[in-house]
């Protein structure tokens, strides 16, 4: 009897949303240790993080590549809300307008054209604008997990309430902790 081979599980990482209601919480991801959580808990062999192109993070695209990330860049423009918008978006260094990335139709694409190569999606984002992605995998029986960042996420996603895990409630195991030694007087 021949058995069914495996194409493993692909996550769709929303890098912007993910990151920024982390910080939000007052905490970083260690992107490390969620890419192998995504790869325990979930069985992903392919992670895609989709994210804003911006010339000086060569390093940290790079950084995320070497931990198990594809890395998809989406090229950003400057936009014109003020730089205290709470919007999320990276600010320029003249603090004026902020550098707009948005990356959801790209990862809706990624999703739909890898979809004959992964047996589930793991969806990293608790923005709504993935709605019609979220209800299509699930009509599909391609969704395996939406992981939304916090407890604040789209009230759209309620109809799929059994398919959400809050990444918060994972901090202490995803968290990012400095290890550099602190410099100054020598106390912590």
């Amino acid at each position: 009897m021949l058995r069914k081979k495996t194409k493993g599980n692909y996550a769709f990482i929303d890098n912007q949303n993910l990151n920024v209601s982390t910080q939000k919480f007052g905490w970083k991801m260690d992107w490390r240790r969620f890419r192998q959580f995504l790869k325990e808990e979930y069985g992903v062999t392919k992670a895609y993080m989709f994210i804003g192109y911006v010339p000086e993070f060569e390093d940290m695209y790079q950084s995320l590549n070497e931990s198990g990330y594809g890395i998809v860049l989406k090229p950003t423009t400057t936009g014109s809300a003020p730089a205290s918008e709470p919007n999320g978006e990276h600010v320029n260094g003249d603090n004026k307008k902020p550098i707009k990335g948005n990356v959801d139709a790209d990862l809706v694409l990624w999703a739909m054209k890898e979809i004959d190569n992964y047996d589930k999606a793991v969806l990293v984002s608790g923005d709504g604008d993935f709605f019609g992605l979220v209800e299509y995998l699930a009509e599909k029986q391609k969704l395996l997990k939406l992981l939304v960042p916090s407890m604040h996420y789209s009230r759209l996603f309620k109809p799929y309430e059994q398919y959400v895990e809050r990444l918060d409630n994972h901090r202490r195991d995803l968290s990012y902790h400095d290890k550099r030694p602190r410099s100054g007087n020598g106390q912590k």
